[in-house]
């Protein structure tokens, strides 16, 4: 947006250098991207942001610079709108022309809510004067002659475009605003022939289009020296519709570029005043008749601003009298009341809407500059300080066994689980939708983090690593009867070969469920929590995770048929999901330090062979129980199944570590105790010594 000093000065008067009013409009918000000197004026160019419309234009940056720096404004920035009577046809007299009845007809009031008209006659086109001339040219304007300066210059000053037809080639007694029909050509202003459709708004007589709406005028209807009665537009269209006609047509043009940002029912009919009076004053033109089609129905917006919301946003006191300066300045109206101020919106501001954007109003004509700087006052959310913490000890846990933490998208599609069949498996009806959804890829929130981390496995294998060790912590969601129900939970995903170089040379360990369940041990045994088991559920084939009988998590082996969805060939990817708010309401914090033994254990293993329906814990429960004070701890050490072992059967060794704290123990004391053990589970499970 272009705009001269002394043009700015015929509204606001002015005191100081163009420079310093360039510096103070940029601090609020104006940046002046560019300052010329050009024949004693200087022509400033604007940066206009795109929710200030009413910045396109000389009489709204005048209001800003009225307000910043506090001038005197003229009575033309406070005049009203001219009083007309709505009506859709009028009688016209001595007009010169074939008929006597001109109508306006809209056929749809959304695409054009306001449309007026002035028909001035006996008008003498020829050259516009100087200073016209002078100001056009200094914002880039070409001059053509002094009706079509007319229109342009009131566009400039007011942000309303107008234009003007010659009425004497307009066929029939009436203007239409419609859509295009498709078949009809337009001749526009620049010379070329464009095509109409049902998406391009035109103005069109009974015949034949006029102009483009809000775009460009037509050849046949253009203003030229023989002209002498002239039908002066001034209408309201539809923003987006403007927009769409604008791309189709591939035309951009300053009236395209205001109508696409929105122009308001005041300016509209002042500016058409504002253009009558000029051609009356440079063209000799006779208004004989007004018409109009529409009008605003809406009541202007109403915000109450409290006394004290100002110096609590904002951190300083500006006097109340500073404050309605600063609002009348730039078009707000004040109404007052005892503990508030009534603010009344003008309709060209429909960027303000709340309280805080009459702060920000008055924050940035007071300068910013003048606003104390202070760190604000962050009080620390000791609530979750014990979740954090837990969080933070889990994922050093996690990266100490050798898992890397990844983060995926919380959006997912809606088919997502179907990538791991009913490893994570959801309720279809719980889901929690996008409303307005960026993306198929984006459209739920997910309730399970299993497809998500699959895929990243998935994706590692595609990128030729061997071994894929992740986990991500993250939430989930899922619709409940009256809300929304968000869980933490803690994602596990192991696949692939580790291989380790040892005396023996390079072995490799393929990851399998042992592997996942070896973690989630680590991790109940680091946070001090004892009652949980894992229990099969044949219907799903998962594992169940549980404390106590609070069911926890799960974790399981994905199926072929997942596998070959995330096209993962020769490997197999073990996964869990545990939700961490269960967990974090289990855990033992008090921790009491034993000092280190003393004294050397002994180990005995216990090799044998039991039937796949005993469960691995109930054996080490029963060595546990009877293991006396001796037994320091019991694990397994060795799972086989293989040609030695018979069908239904498993294989497995128990390492018994016996251990005193006041002596060192002797094989008389172990061997003993050893063998009853054994004997115990022979008697109870029914093993057989290997």
């Amino acid at each position: 947006m272009k705009v001269t000093y002394n043009w700015l000065r015929d509204f606001v008067d002015i005191k100081i250098t163009p420079q310093e009013l360039a510096d103070k409009l940029t601090m609020a918000g104006l940046e002046v991207v560019s300052l010329e000197n050009r024949e004693g004026d200087f022509v400033f160019e604007i940066e206009i942001t795109s929710n200030r419309p009413d910045w396109l234009s000389v009489v709204g940056i005048a209001r800003e610079v009225a307000a910043i720096t506090k001038a005197k404004i003229s009575p033309r920035l406070r005049s009203g709108q001219e009083k007309q009577k709505s009506k859709t046809q009028c009688r016209i007299k001595n007009i010169g022309k074939e008929h006597s009845i001109l109508k306006i007809e809209v056929e749809n009031k959304k695409d054009c809510p306001l449309y007026t008209a002035k028909i001035i006659q006996d008008i003498k086109v020829g050259p516009s004067p100087q200073w016209l001339k002078k100001r056009l040219e200094a914002v880039g304007c070409r001059s053509i002659n002094n009706i079509v300066d007319i229109t342009n210059y009131v566009l400039f000053e007011t942000g309303e475009p107008l234009h003007a037809f010659d009425l004497d080639k307009i066929t029939g007694d009436k203007i239409i605003v419609r859509r295009g029909l498709g078949a009809e050509k337009l001749l526009t202003l620049d010379g070329k022939e464009r095509q109409t459709d049902k998406d391009i708004l035109v103005i069109a007589d009974e015949k034949k289009p006029l102009a483009a709406a809000g775009i460009m005028g037509g050849w046949d209807s253009e203003v030229d020296e023989r002209t002498k009665n002239i039908f002066l537009e001034a209408a309201i269209f539809d923003p987006v519709l403007i927009r769409r006609s604008r791309q189709k047509l591939g035309l951009q043009t300053e009236s395209s570029y205001r109508f696409e940002r929105g122009i308001d029912f005041e300016t509209a009919l002042n500016a058409s005043c504002r253009a009558a009076d000029l051609i009356k004053s440079l063209a000799s033109g006779e208004l004989v008749l007004s018409l109009s089609c529409g009008g605003q129905s809406a009541k202007p917006k109403v915000i109450n601003l409290k006394a004290g919301t100002v110096p609590a946003v904002l951190g300083v006191d500006i006097p109340e009298a500073r404050i309605k300066t600063i609002l009348n300045n730039l078009g707000f109206k004040i109404r007052n009341s005892r503990a508030s101020l009534n603010v009344v919106i003008p309709f060209f501001r429909r960027d303000v809407s709340q309280e805080i954007d009459l702060v920000e109003e008055i924050a940035r004509v007071f300068g910013y500059d003048k606003i104390p700087v202070s760190l604000p006052s962050v009080k620390p959310a000791l609530e979750d300080d014990r979740e954090i913490n837990m969080l933070s000890s889990l994922r050093a846990l996690l990266s100490g066994l050798g898992l890397n933490e990844v983060i995926t998208h919380t959006l997912v599609p809606q088919d997502y689980v179907s990538i791991t069949g009913t490893a994570g498996a959801i309720k279809k009806d719980s889901l929690v939708k996008i409303a307005n959804p960026l993306s198929r890829d984006q459209a739920v929130l997910r309730q399970t983090v299993i497809p998500s981390i699959a895929r990243c496995v998935a994706y590692n294998f595609n990128q030729r690593q061997d071994l894929v060790n992740i986990f991500e912590i993250s939430r989930v969601f899922s619709r409940g009867s009256s809300s929304i129900k968000e869980d933490l939970v803690l994602a596990i995903a192991m696949s692939g070969e580790r291989k380790r170089l040892s005396e023996c040379g390079l072995t490799k360990e393929t990851m399998g469920l042992l592997h996942v369940k070896g973690v989630i041990n680590k991790i109940y045994s680091y946070f001090g929590i004892k009652d949980y088991c894992f229990e099969e559920d044949r219907t799903s084939g998962q594992i169940i995770i549980k404390v106590g009988n609070t069911e926890c998590g799960f974790m399981s082996g994905l199926d072929k048929a997942s596998l070959e969805r995330l096209d993962v060939k020769n490997r197999n990817v073990f996964v869990a999901q545990v939700k961490l708010g269960d967990i974090f309401s289990f855990v033992h914090d008090k921790r009491v330090f034993k000092p280190l033994p003393a004294y050397p254990a002994i180990i005995r293993d216990i090799s044998f062979v039991v039937k796949n329906s005993v469960k691995v814990e109930d054996i080490l429960r029963i060595v546990k129980q009877n293991g006396a004070d001796l037994l320091e701890s019991a694990n397994v050490s060795d799972y086989y199944k293989g040609k030695q072992i018979p069908d239904g059967f498993k294989g497995l060794t128990i390492s018994c570590i016996y251990r005193s704290p006041e002596r060192t123990l002797t094989e008389l004391e172990v061997n003993p105790l050893n063998t009853q053990i054994t004997s115990i589970l022979i008697d109870k499970l029914g093993v057989k010594l290997r």
